[in-house]
């Protein structure tokens, strides 16, 4: 068995790290058996270096290694390119294909970012994992396959399970060992070490001399958060080996290449939290609801007047359901006005309800046209009787209505007398 630091020189990987080393300790050790194992960490972190020595250190290491990016693959043709499909299988199928699996037989598959597989192909690879059989698209043949599976992820698998989104039997076949790469930035003794081999490398590529940070630009370096990892560092040393003329960096020159450099404050972690799709269906649940509440309430009350017949009870027993329902109407400013209007009609509503019809249904329209006219017809009424009465003396005809002034006003307005 190779040990560590062989390993670290034939992958080029940089860095002592105490839990970089156990990761590729974990590496050397599952490598001469057929477990699967799943590489977890954050995006940059150089998940895709594990699967290569797993392979190099196996008994496999003579047939074919293939590295498949699960995300980068359309959901319509992931399960083709996996497994294959039969001439015919669909549209533009012309000829009979072979999958990565079945072209990888003996070998080993590397399923980078597993957790964006859907969920139909995670059902297959399941089958794969359990028994070594698949289907290639198209076809009803079982064909063996004998291959291992490294899978690599950045994604938090146990929110993903939770939300449905990959299934739990799935996880706990691929990471029969889990192998986790810490991020750069619990890593920061190995910052400088990193940024110093980029440089020397770009200084060769682009044939100029090697760049170098000053003391200071050192420690702004080390500090750094590096959301992006090891990528956003050989990204920011080829950066500056490209374009800055001076080759002693400072700490002025190095902020320019690093986003938000001049923020000490921790970053924010976002956890669990709902789609902006889930918040606005919950909003849209609620006017719903009290949509159906306040109909409910409507119900009631036109239930009541069509039973008692007393608008008077009716109006001192349901004084704050009226209020309710009619203080955002434009009709009327104030439930009182409600209620006035309610007063002037008093002798509309029937002392009982007539008996039902046949037809329920024709009967709610009916009385519900009926009422609407005899209500309006009998308050116009009634308020020319009583301003006949009184001569046009709106006060007199209001204190006999039971109403306030002002809303004989607005009647007098809304009928035109």
């Amino acid at each position: 068995m190779e040990g560590i630091q062989t390993v670290k020189q034939r992958f080029g990987i940089i860095g002592d790290d105490p839990k970089l080393n156990r990761a590729i300790e974990k590496a050397i050790q599952v490598a001469p058996t057929d477990i699967s194992v799943l590489v977890t960490g954050e995006s940059g972190v150089g998940k895709e270096s594990i699967p290569r020595i797993i392979h190099s250190l196996s008994h496999r290491k003579h047939n074919k290694y293939i590295a498949v990016n699960c995300g980068a693959i359309p959901e319509g043709t992931i399960d083709s390119e996996l497994f294959g499909h039969e001439k015919g299988a669909f549209t533009g199928a012309t000829t009979t294909r072979s999958g990565y699996f079945e072209e990888a037989d003996g070998g080993t598959i590397f399923l980078d970012e597993v957790g964006e597989l859907p969920l139909p192909t995670q059902v297959r690879l399941l089958r794969v994992l359990e028994n070594g059989e698949f289907l290639k698209v198209g076809s009803s043949k079982t064909q063996k396959t004998d291959v291992r599976i490294v899978a690599a992820t950045n994604v938090a698998m146990f929110e993903a399970i939770k939300n449905g989104k990959f299934r739990e039997d799935l996880y706990y076949r691929l990471s029969t060992v889990d192998i986790n790469l810490p991020p750069l930035r619990d890593r920061k003794g190995d910052i400088h070490l990193l940024f110093r081999k980029f440089a020397s490398d770009f200084a060769m590529k682009y044939k100029m001399p090697t760049i170098r940070l000053d003391e200071e630009a050192t420690q702004i370096l080390i500090q750094y958060r590096w959301s992006g990892n090891i990528r956003q560092l050989r990204n920011v040393a080829e950066q500056i080996s490209v374009l800055e003329q001076n080759r002693t960096i400072t700490p002025t020159t190095l902020r320019n290449y690093l986003p938000d450099s001049g923020s000490r404050l921790p970053a924010v972690v976002k956890e669990s939290t709902q789609s902006d799709f889930s918040n606005e269906r919950e909003i849209l649940y609620k006017i719903l609801f009290d949509m159906k509440s306040d109909l409910n309430d409507l119900k009631k009350l036109t239930l009541e007047l069509m039973k008692h017949g007393d608008v008077k009870d009716v109006r001192e027993e349901n004084e704050s359901l009226i209020k309710k329902i009619y203080s955002e109407d434009d009709t009327y400013e104030t439930a009182e006005e409600v209620m006035d209007v309610l007063q002037i009609s008093e002798e509309a509503v029937p002392a009982s309800p007539p008996p039902p019809p046949a037809d329920p249904y024709h009967f709610a329209e009916e009385i519900e046209e009926e009422e609407t006219l005899s209500l309006h017809d009998k308050e116009l009424e009634l308020i020319k009787k009583s301003l006949e009465r009184h001569k046009g003396k709106r006060k007199a005809a209001a204190d006999e209505l039971g109403i306030s002034e002002r809303t004989l006003y607005r009647k007098i307005k809304q009928f035109d007398l």
